[in-house]
């Protein structure tokens, strides 16, 4: 049983699963229809880049909400960069992303490089802390992703062309902030990916199952054991992806 304590950990950090979950699960399988497994890997570490470009810079870092609109130009621009090579350079495009991806890193490994709390900085940023999300930090990221799947669910040719990219960044800005790379990689393609071969008409409602199941099951195994919450949950997302993908493959052989 848990405590009152307890769950007033779990469950701002459950409700930041599941926005996160709310957008990424649908862009998730727009990327492996893409086939651009990078881009979110990119993106999260270019809208890293932007937040320890902001705390490098204290004439900036003490600037309103900048832990929000600094890595949101950065993933941004990294966005139309993307945009850009999926127009020119079809045949590398994942390639290319890949190396983009590395460079974001490199940059950020060197710019924390003398940094006394810049270990600490690059591990939040990529691992997340979602344990210890607020309640006040949800609200951007739920009025956003609300906005987001409106648009989606009135504009959904916005999926198929440039707009995706962009629509991408906001959404990977938000969740870099909330659960960090990591994870922002995990919940867009682990779900998709459960489901990638199945067809029927429930497979993106399933997808959003696999994500819920592995995010409870991730956060009540980080609370019960002590483990790192980004890494529980990541782990518990894979196992879930898994035997959704061999329960959908079990199914279709039985029909």
């Amino acid at each position: 049983m848990l405590d009152a304590e307890l769950l007033s950990i779990l469950l701002p950090a459950l409700v930041a699963g599941l926005l996160v979950l709310s957008t990424h699960v649908l862009l998730g399988q727009q990327v492996l229809k893409r086939g651009i497994i990078f881009i979110d890997l990119a993106i999260a570490q270019v809208a890293a880049l932007g937040a320890i470009v902001s705390h490098m810079d204290h004439s900036v870092e003490d600037m309103p909400f900048v832990h929000v609109w600094m890595p949101a130009l950065f993933a941004l621009a990294g966005a139309g960069v993307i945009a850009w090579m999926a127009k020119k350079l079809t045949g590398e495009l994942e390639a290319m992303i890949g190396c983009f991806y590395v460079l974001s890193a490199v940059a950020a490994m060197l710019l924390l490089a003398n940094d006394p709390h810049g270990a600490e900085l690059l591990k939040q940023l990529m691992s997340g802390q979602i344990l210890w999300v607020s309640w006040s930090q949800l609200v951007l990221p739920a009025v956003v992703s609300a906005a987001i799947l409106a648009l989606i669910t009135l504009r959904p040719q916005l999926l198929d062309g440039a707009g995706f990219y962009f629509l991408f960044a906001i959404v990977i800005t938000l969740s870099v902030e909330l659960v960090g790379v990591y994870l922002v990689f995990s919940s867009l393609i682990l779900p998709a990916l459960a489901l990638n071969k199945y067809t029927g008409k429930s497979k993106l409602a399933w997808a959003y199952v696999v994500g819920i199941v592995g995010y409870i099951a991730g956060l009540l195994l980080s609370a019960t054991y002590d483990l790192p919450s980004g890494a529980a949950i990541v782990a518990t997302l894979a196992i879930s992806a898994l035997v959704f993908r061999q329960l959908m493959k079990l199914r279709s052989t039985a029909a």
